[in-house]
């Protein structure tokens, strides 16, 4: 049975509220849009499964307080697709509701073939996100790159979205992602990596580090992988050197830890997660030693 982090986050409940959220005067790092040179602090929500529920009410309230507490410590990138379920309907109540689009660095994704389609699923988007403008508009999965890629690339000389980039969740898909990379310029790319699947450092990292490009990380926790892999341990005491308290803060930690990470998206439905994953965006970070440390430790388990 897979680990829940209410699991881990009540087996760390002796740490101080003020320990794991680190100080409240510390602003999040942030780091930039190289295209652009536009900063953007360094984690962000994904809304895959967490924000798929029914668009009423009772269902939006935890979600919406989620994201106002995120707003409200500093976070901004908010990541969504037309093939998240309800998840752009949620996010548009709670956008609506709160007024914080303006605030919001918003991105979306677009998985159709053929411009004409793709066009109909953005305008969908907007309507279902109650938004005039995405900031950033991904091509999910690679599919149909090139025609997408220019017709994304005509909404944003238009002033409709701001940036352009791809999207990949799995290691099968990054032989894919690598050609388009080298052949495209995108403004941001999306993948997979985590401390326990570091196949896009050896890979695209550099490569987005050498083309100019930004990376947000989907999955960060490997879906869960790693709750359940730590269940039952204490984070390791060198880990606290670089101001790890939780194993979210762990794990977060060390993918920002790659200078080519610009973002990881966890997701996040709780103001609880909020506060536990917007930590690990303060303080140090883990050096390349370091680093190599938590990966020896892990890959141990």
């Amino acid at each position: 049975m897979p680990v829940s982090r209410r699991a881990l986050l009540a087996a760390a409940g002796a740490v101080p509220l003020a320990a794991r959220l680190g100080s409240a005067e510390t602003d999040l790092i942030r780091r930039p849009i190289p295209s652009s040179g536009e900063m953007l602090p360094v984690v962000g929500i994904g809304t895959s499964r967490r924000y798929e529920v029914e668009p009423v009410p009772d269902a939006i309230a935890p979600l919406k307080a989620a994201v106002e507490r995120f707003v409200a410590l500093g976070g901004s990138v908010i990541d969504t697709a037309p093939s998240y379920g309800t998840a752009e309907d949620v996010l548009g109540h709670i956008l609506s509701d709160t007024g914080l689009r303006e605030t919001v660095f918003l991105a979306s994704k677009v998985d159709t073939q053929g411009r004409a389609a793709t066009l109909a699923e953005f305008e969908r988007s907007l309507v279902r996100m109650k938004v005039r403008t995405i900031d950033l508009l991904a091509v999910h999965n690679l599919i149909d790159a090139a025609e997408n890629l220019a017709t994304l690339r005509d909404l944003k000389s238009k002033g409709r979205i701001r940036y352009v980039g791809v999207t990949v969740w799995r290691d099968g898909q990054l032989d894919g992602l690598e050609a388009v990379m080298k052949r495209e310029a995108l403004d941001v790319v999306q993948v997979n990596y985590a401390i326990d699947n570091r196949e896009a450092a050896a890979r695209i990292l550099p490569l987005a580090a050498e083309r100019g490009m930004a990376v947000m990380v989907n999955v960060p926790f490997g879906r869960d992988r790693l709750f359940k892999a730590v269940q039952g341990r204490a984070v390791p005491d060198f880990a606290k050197a670089f101001g790890c308290a939780t194993w979210p803060q762990f794990f977060l930690k060390y993918v920002l830890g790659h200078p080519a990470v610009t973002c990881p998206i966890p997701g996040m439905a709780k103001v609880a997660y909020v506060e536990d994953n917007l930590a690990a965006a303060r303080g140090r970070l883990p050096d390349t030693g370091e680093r190599k440390q938590m990966e020896t430790f892990i890959d141990a388990l």
